[in-house]
């Protein structure tokens, strides 16, 4: 077996990578979103452009970097870079990447450094030509993959797991196996979370780990011939007038040729554990899961929060944008009118250029404003998803009360959250975050609430209609589905003290 060498120039691939530097190190007091993948199978339209619009309704699961690779008969064509969608790619650069086959990736760094050499899709050599891989999600076990790998003089180009799947599969592809059996082969050794779109010379793949803790969805486009779409969320199908098929199911791939979709159940055990922060805050509230939209679901946690914990107020407002739908669900539940208090920046994103020290101690809004007729002398409620670290809520009470608001009052739409996440989601340790070391009466007081409550878990789940057991709450439990190692649960400890 030869070595096998992660794709950097190969004759047979155009690659092009495009970088920005950026010196920011503000930590957002939110989990920040998983990543978001897209794939398309259509030898009739323009696959880069189908990508580029894909990953741009995906743009919320990541805002790091960028990418999309096609594929060209055997050769692939490569453009990623750090940035936004719309900072990466152009027409020309668009015009540059035919095929019939893409697969694309929005990223926010979970496993390996926020740089362009780990901006994915990874894509790397085999004998039956290249793989184009792209993650969403986290495995548990790098260490024991790359020491595997390592064994097996397979070399590593960079730090982040998803390469290692997209190795591993090289590897079973050089010992002799076709793309289905060695991506099959090889998802056995993966451990944790990993929803892939998988493009190659033959066709397109689609997976997630058995317990389908991050989402993946299959799409239509057109009826001659069946052109098929695989994405993150609902939305990314419906921005290229894509009609939902189905999700693909824990423990399955999905292989994808001229000859359409076929199915096979890799995982003898397969058992439904859907990150429940998905539902809460991570995917747009215009997804569809489970037939309706998450806007619906996000509406009955309000609801639910109300129905356990109404102070006496005259306004409901929301910490844009996120938490919109909840405030309108406790509006309605409570008889409190609700009302637009914050008013979002929708242009900003994530800068390069830091505030000055009087512009920070001035007390700089770039996101959100406060509308001081609408909030003076009155009593509010403000209502958010999460509380993560609890820096940016104190922010915005303090705000809301040098707009004159008489009295804030916080709800939360979810419980607090205690406990890191390793399936793809950049958390804090658990040290760093606040729910686990105050209780809720010391959270009120750090940020400067006159009352603070959260929704109880048994409200979260039964807003859900489903059985609790089909989704991963390991963020406000402690209960993994995945064992996660204690080493891995001590190196992030490391690297958030080594945090700026």
């Amino acid at each position: 077996m030869m070595p096998q060498q992660p794709l950097s120039s190969e004759e047979n691939t155009v690659e092009s990578t495009k970088q920005h530097t950026s010196t920011d190190t503000h930590r957002p007091d939110k989990q920040e979103e998983a990543c978001g993948v897209f794939g398309v199978y259509a030898p009739t339209e323009d696959v880069a452009k189908l990508a580029y619009f894909g990953l741009y309704a995906l743009q919320h699961r990541g805002q790091e970097s960028a990418g999309i690779a096609t594929f060209q008969g055997k050769q692939v064509h490569l453009h990623k870079g750090m940035g936004l969608v719309s900072q990466v790619f152009n027409e020309e650069i668009l015009a540059s990447l035919p095929g019939k086959i893409s697969v694309g990736h929005t990223r926010y760094s979970t496993t390996g450094s926020s740089r362009v050499a780990n901006a994915q899709p990874a894509v790397v050599e085999t004998r039956l030509g290249a793989l184009a891989l792209a993650h969403n999600g986290n495995l548990v076990n790098t260490a024991q993959l790359r020491e595997d790998l390592t064994k097996r003089n397979f070399s590593l180009a960079t730090t982040t797991d998803s390469e290692m799947i997209a190795v591993a599969i090289a590897a079973e592809v050089e010992s002799g196996k076709d793309w289905v059996d060695a991506a099959i082969t090889a998802f056995g050794r993966c451990s944790g979370a990993f929803s892939l779109a998988i493009g190659t010379p033959a066709g397109l793949i689609g997976t997630r780990d058995p317990n389908g803790i991050r989402p993946l969805v299959i799409g239509t486009l057109g009826s001659n011939p069946v052109r098929y779409v695989l994405a993150s969320e609902t939305c990314g199908l419906d921005i290229i007038g894509a009609e939902y098929l189905r999700e693909v199911k824990p423990g399955e791939l999905v292989w994808i040729t001229e000859e359409g979709l076929t199915s096979y159940q890799w995982s003898s055990k397969p058992e439904r554990k859907l990150c429940i922060f998905e539902m809460i805050y991570f995917a747009r509230p215009d997804s569809v899961v489970h037939d309706e939209t998450l806007f619906s679901y996000r509406l009955r946690l309000g609801r639910q929060l109300a129905l356990e914990s109404t102070p006496d107020a005259d306004i409901v407002i929301a910490v844009p944008d996120s938490g919109v739908p909840a405030a309108i669900g406790f509006s309605r539940a409570s008889g409190i009118p609700y009302g637009e208090g914050l008013i979002k920046n929708r242009y900003v994103g994530r800068t390069f250029i830091q505030p000055t020290q009087s512009m920070r101690e001035a007390g700089i809004r770039m996101k959100l404003n406060p509308l001081k007729d609408v909030l003076g002398g009155k009593r509010i409620v403000i209502v958010d998803d999460s509380i993560v670290r609890g820096t940016t809520s104190r922010k915005i009470i303090k705000a809301l009360r040098d707009a004159g608001a008489s009295e804030v009052h916080m709800r939360i739409s979810s419980p607090p959250v205690t406990h890191p996440c390793f399936y793809g989601i950049d958390t804090d340790s658990q040290d760093q975050l606040i729910g686990a070391t105050k209780s809720v009466e010391e959270i009120a007081t750090h940020i400067g609430v006159d009352s603070l409550a959260y929704l109880s878990l048994e409200g979260m789940m039964l807003a859900t209609g489903e059985d609790p057991n089909n989704f991963c709450s390991a963020c406000f439990t402690g209960d993994y589905p995945v064992p996660v190692p204690e080493t891995l649960k001590r190196s992030k400890l490391m690297l958030e003290e080594l945090k700026v």
